[in-house]
C-alpha cells in the first residue's frame, strides 16, 4: 500500500512532468515551490473530499484518456489547480482557484496558456461548457468536466463515502439546511439531459450516477 507521502511524491513528479513539458523557463526548485503550495492548500483541515486523494483519482483517469486530448498538459494543470482554493462557507472557490493558478503559473507560461487554464477551472463551477469555446477545445473541456464528475458514477459504497465526506466539509451547516441545499444541487444535476458530455464517460457512468444521486436524495429526505 502506498503511503500518503509516497502518493504525494508521485503526484508531485507528475505535476513536474506536465509543467516542464509546457515551458523550459522554470527550474526544478521553482516547480517544487509551486508543488508545495498545492500540497499545503489541499491538506487544509476543512477538507474531507477535496483533498489530494481527489486529485490523484483524476490524474489516474487522465492517464487512461489522454490520447483523446489535444492539450493534455493544459488539462492536467487545470485539474491540479481546480480545487486549490476551497472554503465551504464561500461561493467563489472556482474563481479564487483560477486566480490562484494564474498567479502561480503566470511567470512561467504564456498568456494564452494561462487564459485556457483559467477558463477551464471556471467551467467546473457549473459543469457547462462556454458556448464560445471552439470545437477544437470542446473535446478537452468535456473530458475535464466529466472527470470532475466521475465520482458520481462510482459504485455505491464509494459514492456513499464521497457523500459522507461532502457532509463532513459542511459540518457548520445544520441538518435541515444541508438537506435542502444538497437536495437542490442533486436535483439540478438530475435535470441535465446528460450528466456526462463525452461518449466515454456517458456509456460507462451515466446510469450508475443517476441511480446514486436518486439513492442519496432518498437518504437526505430522511434527515
Amino acid at each position: 500500500m502506498k503511503t500518503v507521502s509516497n502518493k504525494h511524491d508521485e503526484l508531485g513528479k507528475c505535476f513536474a512532468q506536465h509543467l516542464s513539458a509546457m515551458t523550459s523557463d522554470i527550474s526544478p526548485k521553482q516547480i517544487d515551490r509551486l508543488w508545495q503550495d498545492i500540497v499545503t492548500r489541499y491538506g487544509e483541515p476543512q477538507r474531507a473530499y477535496h483533498t489530494l486523494n481527489h486529485i490523484e483519482q483524476l490524474l489516474v483517469q487522465l492517464e487512461n484518456i489522454k490520447h483523446h486530448l489535444a492539450k493534455p498538459h493544459i488539462i492536467a494543470l487545470a485539474l491540479y489547480y481546480h480545487d486549490v482554493i476551497y472554503d465551504p462557507t464561500r461561493f467563489d472557490n472556482e474563481l479564487k482557484s483560477a486566480e490562484f493558478a494564474i498567479d502561480a503559473l503566470g511567470p512561467y507560461l504564456s498568456t494564452k496558456q494561462c487564459q485556457q487554464i483559467h477558463a477551464l477551472i471556471m467551467m467546473t463551477a457549473n459543469h457547462q461548457i462556454d458556448m464560445l469555446v471552439d470545437r477544437d477545445k470542446y473535446n478537452d473541456t468535456a473530458y475535464l468536466l466529466d472527470m470532475d464528475l466521475s465520482m458520481l458514477g462510482a459504485p455505491w459504497p464509494t459514492y456513499n463515502q464521497y457523500a459522507k465526506a461532502i457532509r463532513k466539509e459542511y459540518t457548520h451547516v445544520a441538518d435541515d439546511s444541508y438537506r435542502d441545499g444538497r437536495t437542490a444541487v442533486l436535483q439540478g444535476l438530475l435535470a441535465h439531459p446528460k450528466l456526462y458530455l463525452t461518449d466515454h464517460y456517458y456509456e460507462q457512468l451515466e446510469t450508475q450516477a443517476r441511480d446514486n444521486i436518486k439513492r442519496e436524495l432518498t437518504l437526505l429526505a430522511a434527515l
